[in-house]
Parts: structure tokens; C-alpha cells; sequence
């Protein structure tokens, strides 16, 4: 047993000297950036603020949060990809991440080889509103009136390739509707259309469509998830009309590609306290988002199989860059 012993004290005396163990023992030494790639209160930033503001109090260590957008999330993810991989910029963004690289072949970066995912943060789960002038009240009378006004009935989204066009085209094709996509430069521009009469239907977050259902402007018609959510229970899941259709998408946070493994437990690890915390699990289902949280092992898995499921899809919809 004793050569095993002085064989052992060497290399464990070595593993605490070397640079990944000291860097993650000292981590965070600085404010951590948060980069979240949409504007100020859509569904990536209320999530990247709920989640990190809890880490921050955890941590006693400032996480601020900045909003870098344009482009489908691809200006803030660009610039994310070219920051120092020391864990001290964190991005915040959504599928449309893998999305938006499966139809701009041009990025600066690619989302599989230019970031390590940490952990999703939550699933989110999205909503069919029509604009309330619209003569419909179910999933069926929107799909009836599209296929009497062939090409008559437009739908808008934050842009080609974002989940709101992949949602809404998986949706179409299913049916059989004939409609126009209508993209936008980002989900407000496109919601603004929809309330304006410009565009007749959407799906997109429901955190950010509540209000303008309650004041009457816009009528919820289905949600993606495969079931009811359980804070709208009158609002059915478009599946109940459209067999098989289900559509949700994860938010999540990521650092550049060459971060430090042991930074990344050690935020794996963080986030994950944070997201079990009740305050924010409660902030967050009120919302309609779900906690969610995995190894970043795991998401390194899901991220892959994610990327060729909407390849597959863009190719499924015809959905294509405009």
C-alpha cells in the first residue's frame, strides 16, 4: 500500500496546483457580464434576469446583465463568441440560436464549436394569438378561413429561422394553410403588426402577449405544448385540433467555447441552486416557464440533436432566409 501512497500524494499535489483547479477555487473574481441576446423584457431576458439575480445573491458577486440585439440574437451571440473564454461573459439566448445558424451560413461563429452550454434555464412554451378583428375563436375556424382565402391570411415572426416563424410554418404545413410569412426585425416589431391588423396571426411568448389578451386586443387560440398549460387552462393545446403538433423551446445560458471546465461546474452548479430556489421557480411558472436544468454533458447532447432537428424542420417547412 505505501509505494500507492507516494505514487497518489504527487499527482493529487499536482491537480491542486494546476491552473483549472486554482482558476475555479478564485472564480469569480470580477462582475460577471450577462449577455442577453433579445430586448429588455422578452422571454430570454426576464428568465436571465429572474435566474441571475438569484445567482448573484447567492454568490454575494455582481452578475449584471446586459441586452446586446440585432439579428436574431446573432449580434449578441458574435460578440459573446469573441470574448476571453475565462468565464466572465455569460450569454443568455434561445433555440434560435441553432436556428438562426441552420439558415445564415455566413455568422462569425458556429453554435456547436464556438460556445459550451452551461445548463438550459427553462422550457418555454408558446401561444397562437389572432388579432381580435379576426372572425375565428378556435384553432379549426382559423384553419377553415386560410383555406378559403388561400394566401389572404399573413402570420408575422421576429424573423426567418426564428422559433416564432419555425412554430408557425411546422403549424401551416401541418394543416394545409396557405399563408404568408411576414418577418420582422425582432418579436416586437412583428407583435406591433399583429395589433395593428398588418399581419392576422402569430405564435409567440406568452408572457409578453397576457396583456394585450386581457385588454382585448389579441385572442388566444392554442399553445404549443403537447397539453394544457396549467396556468391557462382554458386555453386549449393546438394538438387537441392538430394531432401530433407540439413545438417548446429552452432558454439557456452558455460561455465561449475554451472555458475552463471547473468554471463551468461551478456555474453548472450555481445555476442549478438558483433555479431549485422557490422564489424563482414561483416567478418563473408565473410566467409560463419551466425551470429546467441538466450537466452541461447533457445539454452538449441535446444541443446537438436540436441542431439536426431544425435542420430538419427549415427543410420540412420551406422555411427559408428572407
Amino acid at each position: 500500500m505505501k509505494p500507492r501512497c507516494r505514487i497518489a500524494l504527487p499527482l493529487l499535489v499536482a491537480a491542486l496546483l494546476s491552473p483549472s483547479f486554482i482558476t475555479a477555487q478564485t472564480y469569480p473574481a470580477q462582475p460577471v457580464r450577462v449577455v442577453v441576446v433579445t430586448p429588455p423584457g422578452l422571454a430570454s431576458d426576464i428568465v436571465g434576469r429572474t435566474v441571475f439575480d438569484k445567482l448573484a445573491e447567492l454568490l454575494n458577486h455582481p452578475f449584471p446583465v446586459e441586452n446586446r440585439i440585432g439579428k436574431l440574437g446573432t449580434v449578441g451571440a458574435a460578440h459573446v463568441a469573441k470574448s476571453p473564454p475565462d468565464g466572465n461573459t455569460i450569454m443568455v439566448t434561445s433555440a434560435v440560436l441553432l436556428s438562426a445558424a441552420q439558415l445564415h451560413k455566413d455568422l462569425p461563429y458556429h453554435p456547436l464549436r464556438d460556445f459550451t452550454g452551461i445548463t438550459p434555464l427553462a422550457e418555454s412554451v408558446l401561444m397562437l394569438v389572432v388579432h381580435s378583428s379576426l372572425p375565428v375563436k378556435s384553432v379549426t375556424e382559423l384553419i377553415a378561413l386560410a383555406k378559403k382565402a388561400p394566401g389572404q391570411i399573413a402570420y408575422g415572426s421576429a424573423g426567418s429561422g426564428a422559433v416564432t416563424h419555425l412554430t408557425a410554418a411546422l403549424f401551416a404545413s401541418m394543416t394545409g394553410m396557405d399563408t404568408e410569412h411576414v418577418p420582422f426585425k425582432g418579436a416586437r416589431s412583428a407583435r406591433n403588426a399583429l395589433l395593428a391588423g398588418e399581419t392576422q396571426f402569430m405564435i409567440t411568448g406568452i408572457p409578453t402577449s397576457l396583456t394585450h389578451i386581457k385588454d382585448g386586443h389579441l385572442r388566444p387560440l392554442g399553445v404549443t405544448a403537447a397539453q394544457r398549460v396549467k396556468a391557462l387552462p382554458d386555453v386549449p393545446a393546438i394538438a387537441e385540433t392538430v394531432p401530433g403538433y407540439e413545438f417548446t423551446s429552452w432558454i439557456a445560458a452558455f460561455v465561449p467555447a475554451g472555458t475552463p471546465a471547473a468554471i463551468v461546474d461551478k456555474l453548472n452548479a450555481g445555476l442549478k441552486r438558483a433555479l431549485e430556489d422557490p422564489a424563482v421557480a414561483s416567478a418563473l411558472a408565473a410566467r409560463t416557464f419551466n425551470p429546467a436544468h441538466t450537466t452541461s454533458g447533457e445539454f452538449a447532447a441535446r444541443l446537438k440533436a436540436d441542431y439536426e432537428k431544425y435542420g430538419r424542420l427549415i427543410n420540412q417547412t420551406g422555411a427559408k432566409h428572407r
